[in-house]
């Protein structure tokens, strides 16, 4: 059954192994220093700069964050 994005996304947040990170200014900074080469994506630069920042792996099919050496990721 569909719900509304306000709806859904309080249910993922009240899943108990869900935490919710906020942008801070780190994040943003770290996001345009990435290492080596990394597409210009911005959303993924911020996913990639949060997960460095926090040393916490990323779930993810993206290729170009799967090719990217400087982050860990799950596939």
């Amino acid at each position: 059954m569909a719900c509304s994005l306000e709806e859904w996304m309080d249910k993922a947040l009240s899943h108990p192994e869900i935490q919710l990170i906020e942008l801070t200014p780190k994040i943003a900074i770290e996001s345009t220093k990435l290492p080596g080469n990394f597409h210009c994506d911005p959303a993924d630069q911020i996913i990639v700069a949060t997960s460095r920042i926090y040393s916490i792996p990323i779930l993810t099919i993206d290729k170009p964050i799967l090719d990217y050496q400087h982050v860990k990721t799950l596939a």
